[in-house]
Parts: structure tokens; sequence; C-alpha cells
């Protein structure tokens, strides 16, 4: 086992290291008193909220600053109504409703009235599970969701993969018609085409509810909602149920870096104070996202977060999260430019060590109430030990996003001609990574193909993408863009460090750019959707980049073992070869010399046979290598020395995949 300190560059600070994590632990200890575990303690959203009791209902909610408060909705005629005032529990900063059960239904919609010195205001219940939008109003308000029948779960979970292949996906964007796609559509047309396509993870984003669409769900109002512009609490079960029934995890976006600075629909200033869960002042401020920023070392902020973990493993399943916005959390300037060049850096007051202890906390609390979760940093700034165990004197997380990956990939794309792309540089950037933790490794995911943004294949292709995909059409750059698609996704699964990840759409190249509807492009769905059209049509060349993708995860699902060992990274010939587990890896990336009887030091006595390759005719390319050839290593003479060596014919823009015999 590597431990976070087998760094030598790290023992200068091991004293803080090993300090961050006792504190941790000592925090925890603070919070439980000893007498239970951190998971059990984190159960706020049982005691918070609106709850059936024996007795009818009850509903608590913590507001310090507050001087009263009632629930105003459907029930009493949207009217302050005694009858539902709540009353501060003497000695706390805990409100509670005590209401007969036949006062309240289910489908009852309701706000809170918050009153405090010098103000007032209607709120959403902090701990509200289901919050829907008026559509003739457009406010927010809580729903009361009590069907006669709970949700049945059908299926376990699948057994947790050992290399997570991640398909990134946004249930309203599921749809190729120009709508808000629902739940049970994402369940019937998208979850079989992620289990065809090869995937054994599907990773949900915009789940927690958030008032504006456009922000992709990373502005988050209600933390403990599913979305209800997408259906049911019950729909999306029956999503992650029937996940689970094909082999899928499921595992969400999970946003506790920063809140929606709304007030009426949010958390800031719910008691009438900004500092309530936030920073005060303009430490609670994101100057970049315009959103608020929590205090991690507040107790009951981390009883708010660390339930909300709890709440979403338990009431919906989950498999566990991809923690948005880790360096934004852990650093006092949100890592707004900074380079990250020097181990100092971590260690030097920056960081705002409350929140390293909240996420510390987080991981053990999702892996003591579900010990086959997955959890995900996204992190950019390579924090030592993120993804490093907590006995290691880690975080804890299971992996971090390689976020170095798809900048290097788009530079080469966008900014770097073909005969300057480095063999020995793409190695390195996809191999590059702490030897104690592991990583997602991805081409693009959503964030690459934002507004001002495009995806891979369409920066690759530009506007021949809309004339030269059909079959048959000779275009020489749907051509190149078509082969260095494929032979990135390639280079990038076969190099993991430990998963990978894909947006949905991109495994075919899918065109354009992500855009949301909103005023500046007249509330346009356009881009705000997926068209499988694309993929499905035989006549366009899309469906060939799918099909590749699709053969390329089935054959290399277990062939990620082991380090890679590079063989060959030769600049002037643009040819690159690696080992790694029982596969060989060769790519030609020069765009137009082919190398006939091109040798490749192998190891003794090794012989290999052709497993696919990135020129096939079903992917699009011109079928140049004869399938299923076996190849006979034979001792050859290099720089005095005796070798083994194979020799394979390499076409321009193409690469093999031959599996050891």
């Amino acid at each position: 086992m590597i431990h976070l300190l087998d760094d030598r560059y790290l023992l200068p600070f091991a004293e803080a290291i090993k300090g961050r994590k006792d504190n941790a632990f000592r925090r925890a200890e603070e919070l439980t008193s000893g007498k239970e575990t951190l998971a059990e303690w984190a159960s706020a959203h049982d005691y918070f909220g609106l709850h059936r009791s024996k007795k009818g209902w009850v509903f608590r909610e913590w507001a310090p600053k507050a001087t009263s408060m009632w629930l105003v909705g459907d029930f009493n005629g949207w009217k302050i109504d005694p009858a539902f005032e709540a009353r501060r529990i003497p000695g706390s900063d805990i409100w509670e409703a005590k209401i007969p059960a036949a006062k309240i239904h289910h489908g009852d919609k309701y706000h809170l009235e918050v009153r405090w010195e010098g103000g007032r205001g209607e709120r959403i219940p902090a701990f509200a599970r289901r919050v829907v939008q008026d559509n003739e109003t457009k406010l927010f308000s809580a729903e009361v969701y009590e069907p006669k029948r709970a949700y049945v779960w059908k299926n376990p979970a699948p057994k947790k993969p050992k290399y997570p292949r991640i398909y990134e996906a946004h249930v309203g964007m599921g749809s190729e018609e120009e709508k808000v796609a629902s739940y049970a559509e994402f369940r019937d047309n998208v979850l079989p085409r992620i289990k065809k396509a090869g995937y054994n993870v599907v990773q949900l984003m915009a789940i927690m509810e958030h008032p504006y669409y456009g922000s992709f769900g990373y502005h988050v109002s209600s933390f403990f909602a599913a979305s209800s512009r997408f259906g049911t609490p019950d729909e999306l079960k029956s999503l992650i149920d029937t996940a689970h029934g094909m082999g899928l995890y499921v595992i969400m976006d999970l946003v506790h870096s920063h809140a929606v600075a709304n007030e009426r629909d949010g958390l800031s200033r719910f008691d009438g104070t900004d500092y309530q869960y936030f920073h005060s002042g303009e430490k609670g401020h994101h100057s970049a996202w315009g959103s608020r920023c929590f205090d991690y070392g507040k107790t009951n902020v981390i009883h708010f977060l660390l339930s909300n973990c709890k709440f979403w493993l338990q009431e919906y399943k989950f498999d566990g999260f991809r923690f948005d916005g880790v360096t934004s959390m852990l650093f006092w300037n949100h890592g707004l430019g900074e380079a990250f060049s020097n181990y100092a850096m971590y260690f030097n007051g920056s960081m705002d060590d409350d929140a390293w202890v909240y996420l510390q906390m987080a991981n053990r609390v999702i892996h003591e109430v579900n010990p086959k979760a997955i959890t995900i940093a996204e992190d950019v700034s390579g924090m030592p030990g993120c993804a490093a165990k907590v006995e290691d004197n880690g975080i804890g997380f299971d992996y971090r996003m390689a976020m170095g990956e798809p900048d290097y990939w788009f530079k080469l794309a966008e900014k770097t001609k073909d005969d300057d792309w480095s063999m020995g540089g793409l190695f390195y950037e996809l191999t590059n990574k702490r030897r104690e933790e592991k990583v997602v490794s991805y081409v693009e995911s959503h964030d690459q193909a934002l507004v001002g943004g495009k995806t891979f294949f369409f920066t690759l292709a530009d506007s021949a993408i809309y004339y030269g995909m059909g079959k048959g059409q000779n275009a020489l750059e749907i051509d190149r863009a078509i082969a260095l698609h494929k032979m990135a996704r390639l280079a990038t699964l076969s190099l993991n460090g430990g998963a990978y990840l894909n947006f949905m759409g991109n495994e075919f190249g899918h065109p354009e750019w992500i855009d949301f509807p909103r005023e500046e492009n007249g509330w346009n769905y356009s881009h705000a959707r997926r068209q499988w059209s694309l993929r499905d049509n035989p006549d366009l060349r899309f469906k060939g980049l799918a099909d590749f993708d699709e053969v390329m995860q089935r054959n290399l699902a277990k062939g990620v073992e082991g380090d890679a060992i590079k063989l060959i990274a030769n600049e002037p010939d643009k040819v690159l070869a690696y080992i790694r587990g029982d596969k060989l890896y060769v790519y030609n990336f020069h765009h137009s010399n082919s190398y006939t009887d091109y040798g490749i030091i192998v190891p003794p006595a090794s012989s290999w046979e052709h497993l696919f390759d990135t020129d096939e005719k079903r992917f699009e390319g011109m079928g140049r290598i004869a399938p299923k050839q076996k190849f006979f290593s034979s001792l050859v003479e290099d720089r005095g020395e005796l070798v083994q060596q194979i020799k394979l014919y390499l076409p321009a823009r193409t690469a093999l995949v031959l599996k050891r015999i």
C-alpha cells in the first residue's frame, strides 16, 4: 500500500498533514460526544423539516435569529394562522410546530413566513424534500409528498465496479425533443443506451433542486429535494431502481461547495442574517459564481451537509457522489488564478482547514452508510491526499477527477499542429498522477462544451460537421476528426488512472455546444438536448464513432490492470506504443505516413493477436488492417542486444489493440 507520506517532498509537511487528520477525528468526537458513530449523528433530516408522527405532523427548523415563524400554504388559505405557528423550543435555536394530521394533505403547497428584527420574508424550509414551481407566478413552494403507497424497491444495488466507466448525464437533456425530459423518459429511453454502450456507472447531474435551469444544477436552493422539473421523487427512485436492475451503479453530482444566492428560494439570509449557513461579509460570497459560501466550521452547517450525504444514499439509494467544486471549498481564494506549482501552497494558510475537515468527515459518513459507495472529488489543485485513504492521512475520496487531461486534449485540438503533437508528452499527461490515488480519466465532460466551448469532435471537425458526415462523402476534415476522436478516447481509457468518464452523447461526437434556454437565446432548447438520431442513423458517420466506443468499452472492461509500460514514443514518426496488462496498444498519429513492418520490441516469448483497431470500416475507418491477425515475436539485434520484436503495419492516424496469447 502506498501512503501519502511515502512522497519525500511531503515530509517537511508531515506534522501539518497528520494534524489535519487528527483535527478531523477530534472534531468528529466533539460532534458525537463519543456516543455514536459519525453516520448515526448525521441524521438531521430525520428531525428537521415536516414529518408525520403518530399524533399528526411535526415541523422543525433551525433559525437562530428569527423572532417568529409560520407555515403558510394551501392548508390555511396562504394566510398567517395561529394553528400553523412554529414556536422556539426553549433554550434552543430550533422552531417547532405540531399540527393535527387532518389539516395537512399530500400535495399541499406551502412556504414559511419568517420574521426577524427589522424584517420579514417568505422562505422555503431548509429540509424540504419536494419543491415545485408555479407555472404562472414562477415562484417556488415546498410541497407535501406523502403518497398513499410508499415506493417499493425491486432491485438491490449491483456489485461495485472494479473499474468504473462513468456515463455523465443530465436527465433534462436526455430527450431529442426540445423540452425538459423527465426521470421516466430517461429511465425508459436513455438507460438502455447506456447499458448497451458498455458503461457501468451513471452519473446524474442537476438532481438537487435549483431555481435556474441554466445553472446546470450547480446553484442549489433545496438540498434535500430532487428537482421536480424532471418528475416526482418516486419516478427518480424508479430510475435508480431500474438502473440497478440493469447492473448499473448510479452516483449523483453533490453540490456542497456553494449555494444559490436567492433568498426566498434558498438558504441565503434564511433568518435575516447573512451568516446563518454561510460566512459573513465578502468571505461568504463567491465572486466568480455569484453564490454563497458555506461556513464549514459551524456545527449546524456540518450537521446539515453530512445529513444531506446520508439522506441521498438512504432515501434514493444512490451509490455515491461526485463532489463538485472541491478546489473552491478547500482554498480561501477558491483556487482562482492559482497554478498550484509547489507543495508549500497547500500548507501556507491559504486553505480552509474547516472545509478539509468537513470533506474528510463526509467521506467517512458516506462509506459508513454504504461501504460500497464511490466518492469522486472534482479538484484541479492536485491537493496531496485528496484521494488518499483516511487512515493514510488523506481526505478519503475514492477518486479525483483528472482535470488536466481534457485541458491537454483540447490544447492539442485547438492550438497544436498535428506535426507538433508529442508522443512522450501525451503518454506523460495521461499517466501523471499521485501514486497513492486513483483518478477519473476523461477526454471531455459537460464542462468542455458549455457555451463558449465545443465538444471535442466539433473542435476537430468544425463547420465540416454540418456537410461532411454522410456516408460516402469525402471530407478530409471529417476523416481527420473521426480518426483522432477514436484515438484520443482509446488512449485515455486504456491509460486511465482507475476510472473513465464520458459525457452523454460525446461518445458519438455530439456536435456543437450546450446552452440552456435563457432570455438571451429566446428560451431555446435546441442546444439543451441530445440528438440520438445522429447516433442511430446508418447513413451518418456518427454511428461509427458510437460503435467504436461500444467495442472499446466492452473489450477493455477488464483490460486496465497494472501500470502502463511505455515501449515507444517516437516523435518524428508520431508512433506511441505501450503495454498494459495483457494488451498492447500501438498508435500512429502521423497525419500522412503509414509504416510497413514497423518493429515493436515486446516482452520475451510473447505472441499477440489483433483485437480491434480504429481503422476498421465498421468504425468509419478505411479498413486497411486485416482482422484477427496473429503476431509472433522474433529475435532481433537492437543496440547490441538481442530482443524480441513483432512487426506491424501502421496506417496513418490509426491505433491497434493487440491481446497477448
